[in-house]
């Protein structure tokens, strides 16, 4: 890498507001409030709205769409499609 050019990399501590989950990882993200971590030091913590821990993705309790009603609902509306 050239020197110079790239933005400080650095620890920072990620916190799931949603599912009040925190993790540590390094990033070139910066911010005024601070934490201090189960290491004894203080690193900048960065808030965010949906990480892995509150993602419906990623627990399981994403919606499953019952694609088979989707389609009777369809044909409800607008009608079967002729054959032809």
């Amino acid at each position: 890498m050239k020197a110079g050019i790239h933005p400080p990399y650095h620890p920072v501590v990620f916190r799931d507001i949603a599912s009040d989950f925190a993790f540590l990882t390094r990033s070139t993200a910066t911010s005024e409030k601070t934490i201090d971590w189960e290491d004894g030091n203080t690193y900048p913590v960065i808030d965010v709205e949906i990480s892995s821990a509150s993602h419906p993705f990623y627990t399981g309790r994403a919606r499953v769409l019952d694609t088979a009603g989707r389609v009777e609902q369809f044909e409800r509306r607008y009608g079967k499609r002729e054959a032809g």
